[in-house]
């Protein structure tokens, strides 16, 4: 297993990318997909008070995951991990499809969410180890829009299935297209793990695991299971606390820590930490719940109800990519979450106004102002994150507003069902007239067969329950608008606004934690640098550089570097492996070199000689100053030193971009 990734044809990286983005969807559009379902699902299978795990367990397992997977593909190879987690999200999605009571169903679904954290990781990593840096950046938009993309079309496609199948193919339609995924990535991912093994924080990871886990159970048992002072409550909450003190004094100690203690002293990223568990907590517990209104109260259909929930979506997205094109051109952040917060306990306020006969444009009205107070927030934290930490901290503290995103987002969905499962049953213990089956108010296709007479109690019995969920959330956000009002306005860094103005910007917004290294976070803010440049640099590097070598000289030199399994000498096949084109087509080209001084050639392996090493090496000290130029407002510690070193020598890897006319023309044939 190599510790590098080697050349591929542009056909091979084609169906990776394809597959790899298959599979981060297959994730994505599962936090959202059973949405429109849960009211189905929990009609066909009861246990309504297991509701919120249905999201939960998946969400507390990906968030889990994703602490790990990263780790993993290091020690093991990136391609073994990502098939681990195909397999996994399969056997989750089988197991879900095959429920036959809640409990079944919470426990597929942590499964699911397994293999989904890995493939988010993984799928990452490995569009690095195929893709050159010099393209990585549109690849990083593509990314960004699948979690967009998702958001919109997980409520909608989970209606669908509901409606024209069952609900149960919402998990049986990822078996085929994860099995096509599986096939494609065995046979053309590349097998790399890192040169140096990781340190893994397996203790920090459980005891998190532990306190998060611990403190949902007890925000969804509490009050239904067992009483709030129960023993079993009250000893989980101290378990729970006693697991995140263990957690804070760990973290101080470890050698690569989950989350370092130490990033909290700074202010800013302390009230991002909250406004990132605030927006999660306020955006998933709507989505999650809204379905049950629009079916429950307003008789729509699974598939309906998805269109429906389109205002809440589209409000979200569009106030996230305006604010994020106002980050990038003004570099002014600070007034968007303070409004955001207001308008998350605005709209979270009015949606507690909903009953019965609420008409559908009032409704939609709301979802919208709730949908832009989250658009508002979002994608604050990130952008101000990457811009206050030091290198060192970069991939930790922007994975880690990310995990409490998503942390935000698990605690939103067991607190809202925690609520909603305890006053359900009281409200509808009144609402049911004599002569009517009871179980027919627990079931949406029970709901909607009865007269209107005794349909209109029920249907108020289920607004007023939804009434309190949504009423209680309204001072988290609050206490959010309170914090935001803490966060002070700081220059930005060039990086950071080009992320907030990107597409992948937006798909960081929704993402759930993808990399805790700094180094590759550093290469996807790299590439995003030379995607803006709008063409490729080589050119006046190599003008700059004063290297008396044509573009063409530069791009073999490169194949030198790159092509054998020892650096500095290789065939012209292996130079030219990943091209199809004949290695007799650059033999004149390599014979030049050979002529000039730069290369000798011994059996058919070309090897720099001295002259030529000097050249090479002057070549990536030009990309160095390049990039040093435009990342002038970044402390140059010996870190990041050495990862700006690594990534110039990448800036040439696999370097097409290296290539313009007759030369670009043969490679690309």
């Amino acid at each position: 297993m190599d510790t590098e990734a080697r050349p591929v044809g542009r056909g091979t990286r084609n169906a990776v990318v394809v597959a790899i983005m298959l599979g981060m969807l297959l994730a994505a559009l599962d936090q959202t997909i059973v949405a429109t379902a849960l009211p189905t699902i929990t009609s066909d299978l009861g246990g309504a008070n297991h509701l919120s795990w249905v999201v939960t367990a998946y969400l507390l397992a990906e968030t889990i995951m994703t602490a790990l997977v990263g780790k993993f593909g290091d020690l093991y190879g990136r391609k073994r991990m990502f098939l681990i987690s195909v397999v996994l999200f399969l056997a989750g999605s089988a197991l879900c499809g095959m429920a036959d009571s809640m409990l079944w169903l919470v426990g597929s679904r942590a499964i699911q969410g397994l293999g989904a954290g890995g493939l988010l990781v993984t799928s990452t990593a490995v569009i690095a180890d195929v893709v050159p840096l010099s393209e990585r950046g549109k690849y990083q938009g593509f990314i960004g829009s699948v979690f967009g993309v998702s958001t919109v079309a997980g409520p909608l496609l989970g209606g669908l299935f509901v409606d024209q199948l069952n609900w149960r193919w919402a998990f049986y339609v990822n078996i085929p297209l994860g099995i096509l995924v599986l096939v494609v990535a065995s046979f053309t991912l590349p097998s790399v793990k890192a040169a140096v093994g990781p340190k893994i924080d397996y203790l920090g990871i459980l005891l998190i695991g532990l306190a998060a886990t611990g403190l949902t159970l007890v925000t969804t048992w509490g009050g239904n299971e067992y009483d709030w002072t129960s023993p079993v409550i009250l000893a989980m909450a101290v378990g729970s606390l006693i697991a995140l003190s263990l957690f804070v004094l760990v973290e101080q100690r470890a050698a690569e820590p989950l989350l370092p203690m130490r990033l909290f002293r700074s202010g800013v990223f302390t009230v991002c930490s909250v406004l990132s568990f605030i927006i999660g907590f306020a955006m998933l517990g709507g989505v999650t719940f809204l379905p049950t209104y629009l079916q429950y109260v307003h008789g729509a259909s699974a598939t309906d109800s998805g269109l429906q929930m389109l205002p809440l979506v589209m409000g979200l997205l569009v106030a996230s990519i305006g604010v994020g094109q106002v980050i990038s051109k003004t570099g002014r952040y600070r007034p968007f979450p303070i409004i955001g917060t207001v308008l998350i306990g605005g709209g979270l306020y009015l949606l507690s106004l909903l009953t019965n006969s609420t008409p559908y444009w009032t409704t939609a009205l709301f979802m919208v102002v709730l949908g832009l107070g989250v658009g508002l927030c979002m994608p604050v934290p990130t952008v101000v994150v990457q811009s206050t930490v030091d290198y060192k901290d970069l991939g930790v503290a922007t994975s880690g507003v990310s995990f409490l995103r998503t942390m935000g987002s698990s605690f939103g969905v067991a607190v809202f069902g925690s609520i909603y499962a305890s006053e359900l049953p009281a409200k509808l213990a009144g609402a049911v007239p004599e002569g009517v089956d009871p179980r027919l108010a627990a079931t949406v296709e029970g709901v909607r067969s009865l007269p209107p007479a005794a349909r209109e109690p029920v249907t108020a019995a289920y607004a007023e329950a939804l009434h309190v969920v949504f009423l209680t959330a309204v001072p988290v956000a609050l206490l959010g608008f309170v914090v935001a009002l803490l966060l002070k306005q700081v220059p930005l860094r060039d990086t950071a606004r080009m992320t907030a103005g990107g597409n992948s910007g937006v798909g960081e917004s929704f993402a759930a934690p993808s990399s805790f290294d700094s180094e590759h976070e550093l290469q996807k803010l790299v590439a995003l640098i030379v995607q803006n440049h709008k063409r490729s640099p080589a050119p006046e590097v190599l003008a700059e550089s004063g290297i008396p070598l044509n573009l063409a000289q530069a791009w073999m030199i490169m194949r030198v570097f790159r092509g054998g399994a020892e650096h500095g000498s290789a065939t012209l096949a292996e130079i030219t492996g990943d091209l199809k084109v004949p290695p007799a087509v650059f033999e004149p080209l390599a014979a030049q070199l050979v002529a000039d001084g730069y290369l000798s050639e011994v059996l058919g392996h070309y090897r720099f000689t001295p002259y030529g090493l000097e050249m090479f090496q002057r070549f990536i000290g030009a990309y160095r100053r390049w990039l040093l130029a435009r990342l002038d407002d970044w402390e140059t510690t010996e870190d990041f030193s050495e990862a700006i070193d690594k990534i110039a020598e990448q800036m040439l890897d696999r370097g097409h971009s290296l290539t313009t006319g007759k030369h670009a023309a043969l490679l690309d044939a």
